[in-house]
């Protein structure tokens, strides 16, 4: 896992691509390199970043230039040794152990068609010196980021939105669309970015810049035509598919660790990666007990040690019990965009207590929600398209207004079904394409326009057609796994992904994910809804699966979500930052946020009538990332 950057056609390329790699060095502490190529009207640079995972010798460094063609190179490929066995055949010759190698052979051999053959996490930019031409590639599902700026005829790009705004901040201007998203969802949407002008390579794509400023883009991987065609198949064998999914997902020449947070995902990639590989330990995380009892949380910590203890794991307990205050600023400047997503938090303190311990590669069971229908919002929206049969003078004359009365804490402890309840009667009533984006998102489309300036209001219908317009981009006839596809698109790289890659690498560590693998992937909607979701149970069709290699007592535990508890921050720690920071900020100051709305939501949230407290932490991420932006000279625009 590594941090690219690098400039095509900039007379200034070699300045901003040396700061860029600077600012990035945490991706790659272990070694750094920049390659520059002038050759008649081509001017190119590049630079590297290294953590070195496969093939630690010097040889296998970056920019890796071999024969005409130079590739720098942020991933791992874990189907590298199959094909390099296969290039061999064809006589290819190789000078090291690396799969860079492999990807630059396979590059010369194939083309973009190679993009297809690959298995892993990647986004790379590969010069050809004889055509002149650079190419962009991502990874199937998004991975592994990678942001590119047009600029003067030709592309700047790095890996983190950070690098670009570095060295270019008095250039660029935020783009309003994107912080009314990051609003809306508390994380920003793939096709949006915080920065007017920047574009996040599109997830399965790649793009060709010419040295006459012609450029190209396609597509080799869709994860829609994926589901359409795994939905008109056979079921897969889940057991075989996630067992071998692992096993890929171990390939290092470093020992691999895990996250364990004691529920099923986490527990089965734990185990299957133990009985691997018998030196492979874990971490997890607990809360201060004050925290978890006005949160309401569960104490996932039980189940976690129960794994290690029953399969002989050594577990390493991280308190998350941080200074909050002078973490938040941290935090913000590491997720690059505007993300209210408080489990970034927990990652990275993961993340930094695996490296102070020498560890740099660990195992996560993220992904399996998505493509599962693992999360309360799937299972909300099936039991709200049945509560939708009860009779309307119920729903909405009896039940509605009780519920809506209902207090969400009571003598300082938290009442966790009283907040479901709330939530789940915003958006029981709606149809399926519109209840399941209230079911996950901070407002509806007049809450969110009550919080802004009236100038911005056409931008919240803009986003919700967006919204609306993915979701039904399918001809999947299956309600579940039309809800699984749009968290594929949308919540799994704009969210889960990005924070993922962000806080792991903050740390200098490299968090793997083997259920997010295209192979898997057309696994999950090869199975039917009905086999996802069943009754009142969740995932149901991985949790059998998962039989084979765990207890019950963890298969079939209530869900928990990898979360903080935030209501304990907004409520304690972090009030006077809210008075101060928020309440009195650049936002409201500006009117880009209406003061009187914001108080509301604070007064809410602090009378214990609402749960507000993830669109307050939501509006301080906000807050500190515009101030960021504007410290670095870039326009703030409303």
């Amino acid at each position: 896992m590594c941090g690219i950057a690098g400039c095509y056609q900039q007379r200034d390329g070699l300045a901003l691509a040396e700061a860029m790699s600077d600012r990035i060095a945490h991706r790659g502490p272990d070694a750094t390199a920049v390659y520059r190529f002038q050759e008649d009207d081509v001017l190119a640079v590049l630079a590297h970043r290294r953590l070195s995972i496969i093939d630690l010798t010097s040889g296998a460094d970056q920019p890796f230039s071999k024969r005409g063609l130079t590739l720098c190179y942020n991933g791992e490929l874990y189907n590298y040794k199959e094909l390099r066995s296969e290039l061999a055949k064809t006589g290819v010759t190789f000078r090291t152990n690396s799969d860079t190698e492999v990807v630059l052979e396979a590059w010369r051999r194939w083309g973009p068609d190679a993009l297809k053959r690959f298995r892993g996490m990647f986004a790379f930019a590969m010069l050809d010196e004889e055509s002149g031409s650079l190419f962009l590639a991502r990874d199937p599902l998004g991975i592994k980021p990678l942001f590119y700026l047009r600029r003067q005829g030709g592309v700047v790009f790095a890996s983190e939105l950070k690098a670009l705004v570095t060295v270019l901040g008095p250039e660029l201007r935020t783009e309003p669309g994107a912080l009314i998203s990051s609003m809306l969802y508390y994380w920003l949407p793939e096709q949006r970015c915080a920065i007017d002008g920047v574009e996040k390579l599109p997830a399965g794509s790649w793009a060709e810049f010419r040295p006459d400023g012609s450029s190209r883009h396609d597509t080799y991987w869709r994860v829609t035509d994926v589901a359409t065609e795994a939905a008109a198949g056979p079921p897969a064998d889940l057991r075989q598919v996630i067992e071998e999914s692992v096993a890929a997902h171990m390939v290092a020449d470093v020992p691999v660790s895990t996250f364990l947070s004691g529920g099923l995902d986490s527990s089965l990639v734990t185990v299957l990666a133990k009985q691997m590989d018998s030196s492979v330990d874990s971490y997890t995380i607990t809360f201060r007990s004050e925290d978890q009892k006005l949160e309401a949380m569960p104490d996932d910590a039980i189940y976690a040690r129960k794994v290690a203890k029953q399969f002989g794991i050594d577990l390493h307990e991280i308190e998350i019990a941080p200074d909050v205050v002078d973490l938040l600023p941290r935090i913000v400047d590491i997720l690059d965009e505007p993300i209210g997503d408080p489990a970034a938090i927990n990652t990275l303190l993961m993340c930094d207590t695996a490296r102070d311990a020498g560890v740099k590669v660990l195992l996560s069971g993220m992904g399996a929600d998505e493509l599962f229908g693992g999360y309360r919002k799937h299972l909300a929206c099936v039991m709200g398209a049945q509560y939708q049969s009860l009779p309307g003078v119920v729903r909405n004359g009896l039940i509605g207004p009780a519920v809506r009365r209902l207090p969400v804490t009571v003598r300082g402890r938290g009442l966790r079904y009283a907040r479901w309840a709330k939530r789940f009667e915003t958006f029981s009533n709606l149809p399926e394409e519109e209840a399941f984006r209230r079911s996950y998102t901070m407002y509806d489309g007049d809450q969110l326009t009550g919080l802004l300036s009236p100038d911005l209001e056409p931008y919240v219908g803009k986003l919700l057609g967006e919204h609306s317009d993915i979701y039904n981009d399918n001809s999947l006839d299956d309600h579940v796994n039309r809800m699984c596809l749009a968290d594929s698109r949308m919540f799994l790289p704009g969210l889960n992904l990005t924070y993922t890659d962000r806080a792991s690498m903050a740390a200098s560590t490299e968090v793997r994910t083997p259920f997010v693998d295209p192979i898997v992937a057309r696994a999950a909607f090869s199975i039917p809804g009905s086999q996802k979701i069943h009754r009142r149970v969740s995932k149901l069709a991985l949790k059998k699966a998962a039989e084979a290699w765990l207890p019950k007592e963890i298969i079939y535990r209530p869900k928990a979500s990898f979360s903080a508890p935030l209501r304990a921050w907004i409520r304690n720690d972090l009030r006077e930052l809210v008075d101060d920071t928020l309440l009195r900020g650049e936002l409201v100051g500006s009117g880009f946020l209406q003061q009187a709305a914001v108080q509301r939501l604070v007064d809410d949230e602090r009378a214990g009538r609402e749960d507000y407290s993830k669109q307050i932490w939501q509006l301080l991420t906000l807050e500190t990332w515009t101030r960021n932006m504007r410290s670095l000279g870039v326009t703030i625009t409303s």
